[in-house]
């Protein structure tokens, strides 16, 4: 069974799961949703951290630390950034955090990896736009968007028929672009509010 969900608060993501285990549906992986199978119901505790790796040596060792401590690995990988640990036995503890800071840090590196790539991506729209490439003027005009030759001078079904055929390739020329911009108000928005998460992990004060 797969599930699309977003989160931005990892305790809402890590209760979420938690209440799909006492449910019946063990969570083994995350890729285009959350990938979940059936099992036998479960107080389970999975809590997740976030972070990435450059070399898998880093990756397996930070691995190994957690299940050392009794919390098994159960879903990430060393570039996915979200890493899942379930506790695998009464000698873990309750939490795979020591103290606040370290648990508040994760808000802090996944803002980080927001506003990277919402600035990775303003130079490409300001690349797009100076060269042409994205024609701004055929937002205000759309009629510049379509390429059919003597199109405005046609009438009746003739009209119809070509204003139709071309519609769909005349949005997509004129609008795609549109997405880049979106992505960066998107990127730095939810930068901002896992930043807001960060600093209010930091003061102890979880937002449920």
């Amino acid at each position: 069974m797969r599930k699309f969900k977003f989160f931005i608060n990892f305790d809402k993501e890590e209760e979420w799961l938690n209440e799909m285990a006492r449910q019946g549906y063990l969570f083994t992986g995350k890729s285009f949703g959350y990938k979940f199978q059936p099992a036998k119901p479960e107080h389970a505790a999975i809590k997740m951290d976030y972070r990435t790796f450059k070399k898998k040596e880093d990756f397996e060792d930070y691995r190994a630390l957690f299940e050392d401590s009794g919390w098994k690995h159960i879903a990430g990988t060393k570039s996915s950034g979200a890493q899942y640990f379930k506790n695998s036995g009464a000698h873990g503890s309750e939490d795979i955090f020591s103290d606040t800071d370290s648990k508040a840090a994760r808000y802090k590196r996944i803002s980080e990896i927001w506003v990277s790539t919402a600035t990775a991506l303003i130079p490409l729209f300001v690349v797009l736009t100076t060269t042409d490439s994205i024609d701004v003027k055929a937002f205000l005009n759309p009629k510049l968007l379509y390429y059919t030759q003597g199109l405005w001078e046609k009438s009746g079904a003739v009209f119809w028929q070509a204003f139709l055929f071309e519609t769909p390739f005349a949005l997509f020329r004129g609008f795609f672009w549109m997405l880049i911009p979106i992505m960066i108000i998107v990127c730095f928005t939810l930068a901002h509010k896992a930043n807001k998460l960060y600093k209010e992990s930091q003061e102890g004060h979880y937002t449920k």
